[in-house]
């Protein structure tokens, strides 16, 4: 498997997401190791400056997975806020990968079955700290 490009995220959102792992209900479930591993590889950023182009929780993204040629548009939630279609949890394997991902950058990811898919983003449609929302 090819590295993972870097990342960037607001330390808000690694605070939060760091919070949310440490909850008995979420501590053990499927991706919360692989969320983790991204969490500490990030580069933190305070919310004022992640560049518009980041994903972040509750941003909406356009993204295609290389390996089988699919557009999806879907908002990064928190696991409680997820269900919805249009919607995907940042402990979903597509969810942890694209969080902290910036418009070019790919990351291939290991997905439930063994199968690995390649990530690519091609555009944040709304990010909350762009819009001067630092709190969401």
């Amino acid at each position: 498997m090819e590295p993972s490009p870097t990342i960037t995220m607001s330390s808000l959102d690694i605070a939060r997401l760091h919070r949310l792992l440490d909850q008995a209900a979420y501590r053990h479930l499927p991706g919360a190791d692989n969320l983790r591993d991204e969490l500490d590889r990030a580069v933190p950023v305070a919310p004022v400056d992640v560049p518009p182009d980041i994903v972040t929780m509750n941003s909406t993204v356009r993204f295609i997975d290389d390996s089988n040629g699919s557009t999806l548009e879907l908002k990064l939630v928190y696991p409680e806020e997820s269900g919805s279609p249009g919607t995907v949890s940042v402990l979903a394997p597509i969810g942890s990968a694209l969080l902290g991902l910036s418009v070019g950058q790919s990351i291939p990811w290991q997905v439930p079955g063994g199968r690995q898919i390649q990530l690519r983003v091609l555009e944040v449609l709304m990010q909350p700290e762009s819009m001067g929302d630092y709190l969401s």
